[in-house]
């Protein structure tokens, strides 16, 4: 296989989502976004098949009981469980190219454990937790039903989900801060994503 697939992990309202649609686009790069599958509802903005593929609970079980469910995770949400999910649905060909994907914790260890260390290469993203809350809170007030419950449940189980030991014992060596400039983070990130082609 010639392909990587970068995955980026970090807590919520680290700018993931950001650096990730702009490393998508830059051509020179060459990346296929890893689209995973997720229950919850869809957010403003957002559009089936570009953050998730928007599904429900049946046609999980119907690709778990097709034996091609890679990964998934389960978050006891105040709107009920969230299942969000990877699948061996044919899109990943690390035969032919790269891709760059997105993620916690447990799903880039059992995705790498899945593909293989050498193509999978984690991409950590740290945000000092005063800015990723400022981030979390603005980013809630624009939806039309602002979920401030949420925002703090995930703020807290992000605390535990990225612990120091978590990290490490994930095998993640290499963090890239986004405290300031967005464009210095995402810079670091696509030279190490060119080294490592």
């Amino acid at each position: 296989m010639n392909g990587k697939l970068f995955y980026l992990m970090g807590k919520s309202a680290t700018g993931k989502d950001h650096i990730f649609r702009v490393l998508a686009q830059d051509r020179g790069l060459s990346l296929t976004p890893l689209v995973i599958y997720t229950t919850r509802p869809m957010r403003e903005g957002e559009k089936n098949g570009r953050e998730y593929y928007f599904t429900d609970e049946e046609r999980l079980r119907e690709l778990r009981a097709a034996g091609r469910v890679i990964e998934e995770r389960v978050y006891q949400t105040v709107n009920g469980p969230w299942y969000y999910f990877t699948a061996d649905d044919g899109q990943i060909d690390l035969e032919h190219r790269s891709y760059i994907g997105i993620g916690t914790l447990e799903s880039f260890r059992k995705i790498r454990d899945y593909f293989g260390a050498e193509y999978v290469l984690p991409v950590y993203i740290e945000t000092e937790d005063g800015i990723r809350l400022a981030r979390a809170l603005k980013r809630e007030w624009k939806q039309e039903h602002p979920d401030y419950a949420e925002v703090c449940r995930r703020f807290l189980a992000d605390t535990e989900d990225f612990s120091p030991e978590k990290i490490r014992e994930a095998g993640v060596a290499r963090v890239f801060p986004n405290n300031g400039e967005l464009a210095g983070c995402i810079g670091e990130v696509r030279r190490y994503i060119r080294e490592s082609l």
